[in-house]
């Protein structure tokens, strides 16, 4: 049975909170400082020699960073106070945004140095918003979550409309220099705002965890658990075809013989749909549960593809792309908070940083293979090929649904017993194999082992990286569970700080059918 849903809340509710707000503003002007650095940086490459390919890098040196470096930077913003890590990247993006406004007003500026500081400050992003994300749930109450992913969404899609415009002005009137000067100011609000923020102290039980140990734990966890794992496969499902609505959007306006202001005016329209969905999809999910509300904006995206290449008019067009901007912000928004809803606060920057890659990778493997395609077949039957994948995605949706996250957090629960050694083992010791003995009579088998199936998975995504069930030959009824964890210090991170309610209730709906009450023991290196 699904979990009750966490009630809607007002679209403005996070607002009230003043940390939150005083970050989502700076969240705006920063992401609004990077949409007109990438345009300011393409602008400025335009004249040089094969300019169509240099130009296409600068998207490559913006976005590759965000493939590469995401998931080592959930670590860090688990591991680190996410407040100061924030800080040190803002400090970082404004160093890099004044070198790279220096060196263009000396006339120092070369193609390749001018993609070099596009990746260094890709990397600064990759780093600063899996951090914002995974801070987010910690800034307003939990029946607040979706209304704030849902304001992300607007300020993200703000800044996307205002900033190549804002930029197209300042570059025709000023000059390219004056573009990446104010991409320097644009991390002002952001670093006020977070030396206003008093973030409470977390203590990490266990002490804080290492990098390497630390990474491969956060993708155990994804890995492992099932609402995560379907969360960002319906991600990966819905943006891999929605990709070709961003980026073949010249070539569907110019079917309607429009120039550069009405490509303007639909992408525009797209924007206004994504604001648009953003503020009443809080209504909405007073009524329509994850899946429905996923369905229907799969199928307006999939309805929005096939009619931008078959409305006779361009006033249809624009239509249509409101209603696009409608679907991609009902998804996206959605995804986003069930995901923050349903991960515990000691891996949440690890699951925002895979939400992150899976997000760009789509997006830039997706408009890479669009464009080919179209470049073949097409723009028109490209676009009913996306059309066709976003239904067999709904489709899909309907069986492996994503489930409501309930309204309780999946807060931290201590209740296993404190393990019984001899001595206090090294913390670095490892591996660490514990064993678990059960006895379950003939008749139980079949519901215990579909008990422990779920058991296996609790194991897995805290810790254990691996898990094993046997029988004994000589008593048919008596059974062995083993699970290794690397060490000592990271099976008691499992005792003190990993397990949550969740967990609870597995083990013991699989520990119930033991009679006699198992047994553990822990077996350590020699």
């Amino acid at each position: 049975m699904a979990a009750p849903r966490t009630p809607a809340s007002s679209p403005w509710a996070p607002l009230r909170h003043r940390v939150f707000a005083g970050l989502w503003v700076g969240v705006f002007f920063s992401t609004l400082g990077v949409w007109m650095q990438t345009l300011g940086a393409q602008w400025l490459l335009v004249e040089t020699p094969n300019a169509a390919a240099v130009v296409a890098l600068v998207q490559v040196a913006t976005t590759l960073p965000m493939m590469l470096l995401a998931l080592p930077a959930g670590v860090l913003a688990d591991v680190f106070d996410r407040r100061w890590l924030l800080l040190v990247v803002q400090g970082y993006l404004t160093v890099l945004a004044v070198l790279l406004w220096v060196a263009t007003v000396t006339d120092r500026m070369t193609p390749w140095l001018l993609l070099g500081f596009t990746f260094l400050l890709g990397v600064g992003g990759a780093v600063q918003i899996p951090t914002w994300q995974a801070s987010t749930s910690e800034l307003v109450p939990r029946a607040q979550v979706r209304a704030a992913a849902q304001l992300e969404m607007v300020a993200i899609n703000l800044s996307r409309a205002a900033g190549p415009a804002l930029a197209g002005v300042i570059i025709a009137n000023v000059g390219v220099s004056a573009v990446f000067g104010l991409n320097a100011l644009a991390a002002v609000p952001m670093a006020v705002a977070l030396l206003l923020w008093r973030r409470e102290p977390t203590l990490t039980p266990g002490g804080r965890e290492r990098f390497w140990s630390a990474l491969r734990a956060g993708g155990r966890y994804v890995w492992h658990d099932a609402d995560s794992r379907r969360i960002l496969v319906r991600l990966a499902a819905y943006l891999f075809p929605a990709a070709a609505l961003w980026a073949l959007l010249p070539l569907a306006a110019r079917r309607f013989g429009v120039g550069a202001d009405g490509y303007g005016l639909l992408f525009a329209a797209l924007g206004v749909g994504a604001i648009t969905g953003a503020l009443v999809l809080g209504r909405v999910r007073r009524f329509l549960s994850t899946t429905r509300t996923l369905t229907v904006s799969g199928a307006v995206m999939a309805l929005a593809l096939v009619l931008l290449v078959t409305v006779p008019s361009f006033a249809a067009a624009v239509v249509v792309g409101v209603a696009a901007g409608v679907s991609w912000t009902a998804t996206i928004s959605t995804l986003i908070a069930e995901l923050r809803l349903f991960l515990p606060a000691w891996v949440m920057g690890r699951g925002m940083a895979v939400y992150t890659m899976v997000f760009t990778g789509c997006q830039a493997l997706g408009a890479l293979l669009w464009g080919l395609v179209a470049g073949w077949w097409g723009l028109t039957a490209t676009y009913v090929i996306c059309a066709v994948l976003s239904v067999v995605a709904v489709v899909a949706g309907l069986v492996w649904k994503v489930a409501d996250a309930g309204e309780h957090a999946p807060d931290p629960v201590v209740y296993w017993a404190e393990a019984r050694v001899s001595g206090d083992p090294d913390p670095d010791a490892g591996p660490v194999m514990v064993t678990v003995r059960y006895t379950i009579a003939p008749d139980d088998e079949a519901d215990w082992l579909a008990a422990m199936r779920h058991l296996r998975r609790s194991r897995l995504r805290t810790g254990a990286i691996r898990w094993e069930l046997y029988r004994d030959a000589e008593y048919p009824d008596r059974f062995v569970e083993q699970f290794r964890v690397g060490s000592w210090q990271e099976h008691l991170r499992q005792h003190e700080g990993r397990l949550t309610e969740l967990d609870r209730q597995v083990e013991e709906n699989a520990m119930r059918f033991s009679d006699p009450p198992v047994t553990a023991t822990h077996l350590l290196p020699p």
